[in-house]
């Protein structure tokens, strides 16, 4: 039986002939190469770092800093920030909302920015892991991927300075109130949505 590897995500399809489309992360069957005993290799589809001769010094430290964030699997390791802190503090503005419990709105509060500083870092490795690992490709999936990222860091904006033009938004009962807090169940579907894509890239191709 023959084994084809997608250049894009390494996921390994066994039959006559490659899949229509990825299972993992959408590429057509143009994307495949069968899989010989000379191209097999354990390495992960990533770009070479070229040497510090061949680049201008700013490149290169570019390039250095590009190959840490794959060889440690940054982009994981930052977003799981986000994706765990999100969360507890939607559930904080809902306690606060029904609850009448301000410290945990203020909690909340916080959290959301402390969210938003830590954003630039998980933009960043996130968009190296996307060129380097996965060449960039434009397929479906990643554009959905792309799109909760915009819709993530749109969100997460409005209330951290929403909150902080308008303090008292949840005290009251209001229109403003529940906008408030569907923005926050928006940025939570976001979040989810990149987080189960990212799950299925990283795990999908493993049988």
């Amino acid at each position: 039986m023959k084994k084809w590897e997608c250049t894009v995500c390494g996921y390994i399809h066994e039959g006559v002939k490659p899949p229509d489309e990825c299972p993992v992360c959408s590429a057509d069957a143009s994307m495949f190469v069968e899989i010989t005993t000379d191209n097999t290799t354990d390495e992960p589809l990533s770009t070479p770092v070229p040497s510090a001769d061949k680049l201008p010094f700013s490149a290169f430290v570019y390039s250095k800093m590009s190959e840490l964030i794959l060889k440690h699997h940054l982009h994981p390791i930052s977003v799981h920030t986000p994706n765990g802190v999100v969360p507890m503090a939607i559930l904080f503005l809902i306690i606060a909302t029904f609850l009448h419990l301000p410290l945990f709105e203020t909690i909340a509060f916080y959290s959301l920015a402390y969210v938003v500083i830590i954003m630039p870092a998980v933009l960043l490795t996130g968009y190296e892991v996307w060129q380097k690992r996965y060449r960039g490709a434009l397929t479906s999936i990643f554009k959905i991927k792309i799109g909760a990222a915009v819709v993530t860091v749109t969100a997460l904006l409005i209330l951290v300075l929403w909150r902080i033009v308008q303090p008292e938004i949840l005290a009251a009962p209001s229109v403003g109130r529940w906008i408030y807090l569907g923005t926050a169940f928006v940025l939570l579907g976001a979040v989810g949505v990149a987080g189960n894509i990212g799950g299925k890239l990283v795990f999908g191709n493993r049988k």
